[in-house]
């Protein structure tokens, strides 16, 4: 009675095993067919095959090497700062021996130490991923962005350079100058206009045709602008403007990027309910972790240099919640990012997980900004 049963699930098996040594085969077939061909060829074709093929697994080695390194990554670096410490405003005079103008002292911005270290962090300490060739190559000609693999600290290193962008902006704009009607400061729009660079350029492009300055050089160059503006403003001889509607302006700034931010992560988390298998999910999610990322660190220096006015506004109770909301939100690493429906109960959904703390930072940041302008 059994045999007929028997026989139905041997013939299944079977023909499962048989379908899997076919896809097996298939798969490998190329590279048989590969095999075969190199090893008929004389030694000067298998040498130049055989050095391509140890240059392409090299760079490839490199290229997962940098994509999961993360060197001089710490959700806490602001305390490295010690900028509590300070008590000092940024461009504030702290000293003038014996009355000579070389030898005032100024204080320094912090914003701008923190943004260039935040660039310097993206670009010298970690290669910048965006912009590296096996990166632009995609996989199998499938953008990065568009798999699970190998894009998460590029995300993040958008987010990171997003932040510095806009406060970029804002330096040259409204804080690097007196009530905007000064000259703008040379290094400043310098380190803007390379900052603003394209982020995925490399040696050589298409469009335009021929060889490039790479992303990371542009970004470089920034670095030494910032730092340059720094050194300068330390000897009294640059401006930075702390008055409140310059905080005013800056907090604005960062509350409409991050706001822009919490609605992309918003549309992901409605639209696209895949769960672990959505392979966007992981792009948005570390560009909003980036983003938060260097915005804490950017927040925290404004902090300092604005000084006087948070004293004088009575804003530092406020100022520190402020901050424990960036400290909460930074704690959010899942190692696998899961965009599940938010009423489900089988895969979470970080995308909304994030989504909700980007947008207590925003009502706090909105809260400053209200009890500034009173």
């Amino acid at each position: 009675m059994l045999d007929p049963i028997v026989n139905f699930f041997t013939r299944v098996f079977h023909w499962i095993g048989r379908g899997i040594g076919l896809l097996i085969a298939w798969i490998l077939w190329p590279f048989l067919a590969a095999g075969r061909w190199y090893t008929r060829r004389g030694w000067i074709v298998r040498g130049s095959v055989g050095a391509g093929l140890l240059l392409l697994v090299g760079l490839y080695a490199y290229f997962i090497w940098q994509t999961q390194a993360w060197t001089g990554f710490d959700p806490a670096y602001v305390q490295s700062y010690n900028l509590a410490q300070r008590n000092v405003s940024a461009g504030e005079q702290v000293s003038a021996a014996s009355g000579s103008d070389t030898s005032r002292t100024c204080g320094r911005s912090a914003i701008v130490d923190v943004a260039a270290d935040l660039t310097d962090f993206n670009v010298n300490q970690n290669a910048w991923i965006s912009s590296m060739l096996l990166y632009k190559a995609g996989f199998f000609g499938i953008d990065w962005d568009h798999t699970p693999f190998f894009d998460n600290k590029a995300s993040f290193q958008r987010g990171v350079n997003q932040a510095v962008r806009r406060t970029a902006v804002e330096l040259v704009d409204a804080l690097g100058r007196v009530r905007g009607t000064s000259q703008i400061d040379n290094d400043l729009q310098r380190a803007r206009e390379n900052i603003q660079f394209s982020e995925n350029g490399w040696y050589f492009g298409l469009n335009p045709f021929g060889p490039k300055t790479p992303t990371p050089t542009f970004y470089r160059t920034a670095v030494e602008s910032l730092r340059a503006f720094n050194d300068r403003l330390a000897k009294c001889e640059a401006v930075f403007d702390a008055r409140a509607d310059n905080l005013i302006q800056y907090l604005d700034r960062i509350a409409s990027d991050i706001g822009s931010t919490s609605a992309i992560l918003r549309e992901r988390s409605e639209n696209f309910n895949g769960g672990w298998f959505d392979t966007r999910a992981d792009d948005r999610f570390w560009f909003a972790y980036g983003q938060l990322y260097a915005y804490y660190g950017l927040l925290h220096a404004a902090n300092a240099d604005f000084e006087d006015v948070v004293k004088q506004r009575s804003l530092g109770s406020l100022w520190e919640t402020t901050e424990q909301q960036f400290t909460a939100a930074l704690q959010i690493r899942p190692f696998i990012i899961s965009n599940g429906n938010e009423a489900g109960w089988i895969m979470p959904t970080h995308l909304a997980t994030m989504g909700f703390y980007v947008l207590r930072v925003r009502s706090n940041l909105v809260e400053l900004r209200q009890v500034l302008d009173r």
